[in-house]
C-alpha cells in the first residue's frame, strides 16, 4: 500500500505542467531538490538522482516534449543504503545549459559560468507557476505524514521538503509566504530541512498543489482525530470526576467515623446528623444526590460537611 508521501507525488503526476512557464518552475525546483549540476566533455548539464520511477519518467518526458532537450536514462542501480533501485537520468549538451539558464540555476557572462542558490523571483512570478515550483519542490524532496486513525494522539501532522543549500530553502520559505504559510527552516546533516507541523497549513498546500484526492484524505482524517480526540477528552473528563467523586466520600466517610467513635453522631445537632447519616447510608451518592435525598440546596449539604470535617479534625 502506498504511503501518503507517494499518494501525493502519484497525484501530482497525474497532469502535466499548464504551460511552459509552469514547466520551468516545476523542472528548477526539482533539479533543486533532486538534481546536481554536472559536466561532460566541456558540457553542462544536470543529473538526477531518485528511487521514484514514475518521477523519472514524468520529469524527462515534460524535458523532451516541452523543450525538446534529450535525456539520457541510465539503467536502475540497486541503493546499498536503502535496498530500493535508484533512477538516474543525465541531461548534457547545449540544450541543457540553455534550459539550466532558464530554470535560473546557473547564469553565464564575461566571467564564466557561475551557479545561483537562490530562487529566481521572476520565474514564480505568475501566479500559476508557484504552485508548479512547489509541485516540483515536493515531487523532487518532499515528504508528508499524517497521524495513525487508530490512535488519540494530535501529533503526527508533517510536511516538509528537502534543498541541497540553505539559501534555496530560505528563498522557498519566503515562496510559501505568498500562501500566507510560515515554515520553519532547519539544518539536517549537509541538507535544509523546510517543514510545517498544522494540519491546517497542510491542507492549505495540498490545495494548492492541487490533489484533491489527497486532501479529501486529510479531511477525513482530521474529522476523525478530532472527533477521537473530543470522545478522548469527554471520557477522561467524567473518568476524573468519578475519582475526585470517590476521593471525597472517602474522606467524609472517615470523618464521620472519627466523630461516631468518639463522641458519637447523636453528640451531632439533627442537621448534622441528617448528612453524616446519609453519606453513611450511600457511600457512592454524589454530593448533589445527596442533597436531593435531604431536600436542600448543593450548597448548603456542603456547607454541613465542612462542619463535620472541622467537628473530626479537633477530635483528632
Amino acid at each position: 500500500m502506498a504511503n501518503f508521501t507517494e499518494e501525493i507525488k502519484a497525484e501530482i503526476m497525474l497532469a502535466p505542467p499548464e504551460d511552459e512557464d509552469c514547466a520551468l518552475a516545476f523542472l528548477s525546483a526539482f533539479v533543486r531538490t533532486s538534481g546536481s549540476i554536472v559536466s561532460s566533455g566541456g558540457k553542462f548539464g544536470f543529473e538526477i538522482i531518485t528511487e521514484n520511477q514514475s518521477a523519472a519518467d514524468y520529469v524527462a518526458d515534460i524535458i523532451e516534449s516541452c523543450f525538446g532537450v534529450s535525456v539520457k536514462r541510465v539503467q536502475p542501480e540497486v541503493d546499498i543504503f536503502s535496498g530500493r533501485d535508484r533512477f538516474t537520468f543525465d541531461c548534457v549538451g547545449d540544450g541543457a545549459f540553455v534550459l539550466l539558464e532558464r530554470m535560473g540555476v546557473i547564469s553565464s557572462g564575461e566571467d564564466g559560468v557561475s551557479l545561483r542558490f537562490g530562487i529566481d523571483r521572476a520565474l514564480v512570478s505568475a501566479d500559476a507557476s508557484r504552485p508548479a515550483y512547489l509541485k516540483g519542490a515536493f515531487l523532487g524532496g518532499g515528504s508528508c505524514t499524517l497521524p495513525d486513525e487508530q490512535t488519540y494522539s494530535r501529533t503526527g501532522y508533517h510536511f516538509e521538503v528537502v534543498f541541497s543549500n540553505r539559501i534555496t530553502a530560505g528563498d522557498f520559505c519566503e515562496l510559501l509566504c505568498d500562501f500566507e504559510v510560515l515554515a520553519k527552516l532547519v539544518s539536517r546533516k549537509d541538507s535544509a530541512v523546510v517543514y510545517v507541523k498544522s494540519k491546517e497549513v497542510i491542507s492549505d498546500l495540498l490545495n494548492q498543489m492541487d490533489v484533491p484526492d489527497c486532501l479529501d484524505k486529510l479531511n477525513k482524517i482530521v474529522e476523525y482525530k478530532d472527533k477521537s480526540n473530543n470522545s478522548n477528552r469527554v471520557a477522561n473528563c467524567s473518568v476524573s470526576n468519578i475519582d475526585k467523586a470517590v476521593t471525597a466520600s472517602v474522606a467524609q466517610i472517615k470523618a464521620i467515623e472519627v466523630i461516631s467513635q468518639t463522641i458519637g453522631l447523636q453528640s451531632l445537632d439533627k442537621m448534622l446528623f441528617e448528612v453524616a447519616e446519609a453519606r453513611l447510608a450511600d457511600p457512592n451518592a454524589s454530593m448533589r444526590e445527596l442533597a436531593d435525598r435531604l431536600n436542600i440546596t448543593k450548597s448548603c449539604i456542603n456547607h454541613r460537611m465542612r462542619k463535620i470535617f472541622e467537628i473530626s479534625s479537633q477530635l483528632l
